[in-house]
């Protein structure tokens, strides 16, 4: 018997979303992300992600 899974719904992208997987790709972790998912990716790697981010949204302002 099958163990019944988790479906997750669908929320609209925000544009952090859409910043978060730009920067991905960017850094060509897009493939990873598909496969795996977020959790896929090292702190090293999420934390690099983060850290372009933080520095886009500064220039920014």
């Amino acid at each position: 018997m099958e163990k019944n899974k988790k479906v997750k719904k669908e929320k609209p992208l925000t544009a952090d979303d859409i910043l978060k997987y730009e920067i991905a790709q960017e850094l060509g972790l897009s493939d990873k992300i598909k496969e795996g998912g977020w959790k896929s990716l090292t702190s090293k790697e999420s934390g690099r992600i983060g850290g372009i981010m933080a520095k886009r949204k500064k220039k920014e302002n």
